[in-house]
């Protein structure tokens, strides 16, 4: 019966692009909720509040398909704590070092969007893949 039950809720939850999060070894979690690991370390010093960065970013479900990316593009950029770009990758970027490339698993509450794309779900846990490629020196 509790197998059923299981079941019936994994495929409930799937329906609705919703995850059952799953622990991976690595992933350091802040007091928001968001989630990172260090894919690869950089140089420097990290990013911090007001200073203007080059990223490159992709986006994606926690199944791996994915919904953006900014690769083969001109890198996006933002001032840290502008609030332009989400608040999970906002916050991922603070502390990250030029060259450096973290994966950010960000929760519906870091995620909130003025629109969302008719392929985004408002209630999808989302994976970022973000290299900082630059921070710019104002």
């Amino acid at each position: 019966m509790i197998y059923k039950i299981f079941i019936s809720f994994v495929i409930l939850m799937s329906c609705f692009n919703k995850e059952i999060p799953t622990q991976e070894s690595g992933l350091i979690t802040t007091p928001s909720g968001l989630q990172y690991k260090i894919l690869k370390k950089g140089i420097g010093t990290g990013a911090t509040l007001g200073q203007d960065v080059k990223i490159h970013e992709s986006t994606s479900y926690r199944d791996g398909t994915l919904i953006f990316s900014s690769e083969g593009m001109q890198p996006l950029q933002f001032t840290i704590g502008s609030k332009t770009v989400i608040q999970g990758v906002d916050e991922g970027v603070r502390g990250m070092k030029k060259g450096e490339i973290r994966k950010l698993i960000v929760p519906t509450s870091l995620s909130k969007r003025n629109s969302y794309p008719s392929i985004l779900s408002k209630d999808s846990i989302l994976v970022y893949k973000v290299e900082l490629i630059d921070i710019i020196e104002k």
